[in-house]
């Protein structure tokens, strides 16, 4: 077999069968639209919130009428009690707590300790407990330096430091922008990984009944070859469209991408080719290797960094090339990182696929 005829034989047998169809073309492009779907509101509001205003005075309900005009909460009651207020949480009828204590405003006035306001929220879901506590203290700041600032000028007391936050890549700071650009990368090695890894399967089990040859290298190259043209073309798909699509940040550095993403496509193939030749038929190698995809989202480093983990955790993580493409993909696309600054997840793609191509190699040409 010649390079052009193992070339081809790919696409042939993808256009020709509908399982390997499915996972390489179409999974790629429903999950581009599937997975972000659930975050497509990806910052919380009008979350419910109970007020407990012990002091009643002016200042207390400005903060209260300053809260309501926010798009992040709600507020769906003014307790008695923290007791009372309490009862709501549990009961779900909010979200949040917000108490005002009595000396709040003297102890703004005096710089008193003991008079702040407390807050408590409801951690069962973590996106909307930080939104809750963010947008009560930027309420309470922005309140204090409108009613207490001209005060404190006549007094000629000093201003606090004001801090301002503004971040930097994920500029909305919801879910979707921080956990799909990762996942792309895992659902790009996955379909990859499956697709390939049925092809080589089927060539092993005709090879064993005696209905075709071993591939020869030239064969092998050109088999490669083409599955990471495809693995190319569904990151270019995910990375010029998708992403545009799904308005996650995006852009950071295209040159960048045009060299991670073959080295990244390379390696996945050769790891799919060298993962089908040991198993005796497509659907074994379905079957095996598709519970493996939550296991990998875990170890590429975007749920938990990979300095936390143990180090033989860590270790194998990065036998997956998807962790060092994940890595190298949003620090390109999203951060407009270098080159220099991702060389070593591009040096450890270029490893994955120099090991994974020879022992592929020497298992599918014998």
């Amino acid at each position: 077999m010649t390079f052009a005829q193992g070339f081809a034989s790919v696409f042939r047998a993808v256009l020709s069968t509908f399982a390997l169809a499915s996972i390489v073309v179409l999974a790629v492009v429903l999950y581009g639209f599937y997975y972000p779907a659930p975050y497509a509101q990806q910052t919380a509001r009008q979350l419910p919130v109970v007020v407990v205003d012990e002091e009643r005075s002016n200042l207390t309900r400005a903060l209260v009428r300053k809260l309501s005009d926010l798009r992040e909460v709600r507020i769906v009651a003014e307790a008695d009690s923290i007791r009372e207020a309490e009862r709501q949480v549990r009961h779900r009828e909010a979200d949040g707590i917000l108490l005002l204590p009595r000396g709040f405003t003297g102890s703004l006035l005096t710089g008193a300790p003991g008079g702040g306001i407390g807050i408590w929220v409801n951690g069962t879901y973590l996106i909307r407990a930080r939104d809750i506590g963010g947008a009560i203290q930027s309420a309470a700041l922005a309140v204090a330096a409108e009613r207490l600032g001209p005060l404190a000028q006549g007094l000629h007391l000093r201003p606090p430091v004001e801090v301002v936050e503004r971040p930097l890549f994920n500029t909305r700071e919801g879910y979707a922008d921080y956990v799909f650009p990762a996942v792309s990368a895992i659902i790009l090695q996955q379909t990859l990984l499956f697709g390939t890894a049925m092809l080589a399967a089927a060539q092993r089990a005709r090879v064993r009944e005696g209905k075709a040859e071993p591939l020869s290298l030239p064969g092998f190259l050109g088999v490669w070859s083409a599955l990471a043209s495809i693995g190319c073309f569904a990151a270019m798909f995910y990375f010029g469209w998708i992403f545009w699509y799904q308005d996650v940040p995006r852009g950071g550095n295209v040159e960048g991408l045009f060299l991670a993403v073959p080295l990244f496509a390379a390696a996945v193939s050769a790891l799919g080719l060298l993962l089908g030749s040991v198993f005796d038929s497509p659907e074994r190698a379905l079957q095996v290797l598709i519970p493996t995809s939550i296991v990998l989202f875990f170890l590429a480093g975007a749920a938990w960094p990979l300095s936390s983990m143990p180090g033989w955790v860590s270790g194998l993580a990065y036998l997956s090339p998807a962790t060092c493409g994940a890595q190298a993909f949003v620090r390109l696309n999203e951060m407009g990182a270098s080159l220099g600054e991702v060389a070593a997840q591009l040096a450890g793609l270029v490893a994955l696929g120099l090991v994974y191509g020879i022992a592929a190699v020497l298992r599918l040409t014998k």
